[in-house]
């Protein structure tokens, strides 16, 4: 039960930190509302001149929509924040304070991956999966148990996914203190709102293969829309697995490489 202490420890701090900048709860909010509204206004734009894109219509791309609403929320609740106060330009292996993370007696990448909490990012949360509520009601489908059981997987791997992905870059900082990975992540991001089949050919190939950012948004929505296979529901958990086990060694490999600010 000592993570689960911890967890809830990390939050309160978190929520502590926050409450002390209110005026962030209205930045916040502005953002998030601004996010919503460019979305939404990019999918009308769309097919305001067609019916349909690769199979994709408006329903089925709002539900897409709605689920890269929901991921980013997860990223910014507790994904997001402790990686990249760990990577980013004032950092902590860029400025040194990495050295009293891993003295702490707790397991380094639990510690970095749950300490903070961007509890704001609870209102996106809400925004996306109300979303998906709209589209699934435009969709017109009555959702069966498989349907919901198979989206909650999709979006379990797809979490574990940009989790994993997010602490690859994080783990390269080692090798490259300087280098902001995670700002190319962030550009490639923003093109899982809409559909791949939008896309040139090779851009879906890195966004399927190389940063596979469509896959974390593309399969919870075909889940949504009764379209997903079982062999492709099985090859995103394979692959969340495998993404966070290969993520896991080369950010070990990374606190092996870390010399610390002090030496």
């Amino acid at each position: 039960m000592r993570p689960f202490h911890l967890i809830a420890r990390f939050m309160q701090a978190s929520f502590q930190e926050e409450a002390a900048y209110r005026a962030n709860f209205l930045i916040s909010l502005f953002y998030s509302l601004l996010n919503l509204a460019t979305g939404i206004l990019g999918i009308v734009v769309i097919f305001g001149q067609v019916s349909q894109v690769h199979g994709w219509d408006l329903p089925s791309t709002l539900a897409l929509l709605g689920v890269y609403l929901t991921v980013s929320a997860l990223r910014g609740l507790f994904i997001g924040p402790g990686l990249e106060s760990l990577s980013g330009m004032d950092g902590e292996i860029w400025s040194g304070a990495f050295d009293f993370t891993i003295l702490r007696p707790v397991n380094t990448q639990f510690l970095v991956s749950l300490r903070k909490w961007r509890l704001f990012a609870l209102f996106d949360l809400l925004l996306g999966l109300g979303v998906l509520f709209v589209a699934v009601i435009q969709l017109q489908v009555t959702l069966t148990l498989w349907q919901v059981l198979a989206f909650l997987l999709t979006l379990l791997s797809g979490s574990l996914i940009l989790y994993a992905i997010l602490l690859i870059f994080a783990a390269l900082i080692f090798w490259s203190p300087g280098v902001l990975f995670t700002w190319v992540f962030d550009g490639l991001f923003q093109l899982a709102r809409y559909p791949l089949g939008m896309y040139p050919g090779w851009l879906q190939m890195v966004l399927t293969w190389i940063v596979p950012v469509g896959v974390i948004t593309t399969l919870p929505a075909q889940a949504l829309m009764g379209n997903l296979t079982i062999p492709s529901l099985l090859t995103s958990l394979g692959l969340a697995l495998l993404l966070v086990s290969v993520a896991s060694i080369l950010f070990r490999l990374g606190l092996r490489r870390y010399a610390s600010a002090s030496s």
